[in-house]
């Protein structure tokens, strides 16, 4: 699905570019075909999920 030269590498998608972006649903679809979620979460184009990288509640800042 890339067509950059030379096209990215598809066992890394974090190189791939943002080919459609959808900010009002909160999800991009990468050039590699891979759609990216706001929440971090991925889907990657074999069907594979990557869940969203939450950081734990106590590493959050409080507001004074």
């Amino acid at each position: 699905m890339c067509t950059h030269q030379p096209s990215c590498p598809s066992s890394d998608h974090h190189s791939a570019h943002v080919v459609a972006a959808h900010p009002e649903q909160g999800w991009s679809l990468l050039c590699d075909g891979a759609i990216l979620f706001d929440d971090s979460g991925e889907l990657l184009p074999d069907g594979r999920v990557v869940a969203p990288h939450r950081v734990p509640a106590e590493r959050l800042a409080m507001a004074a």
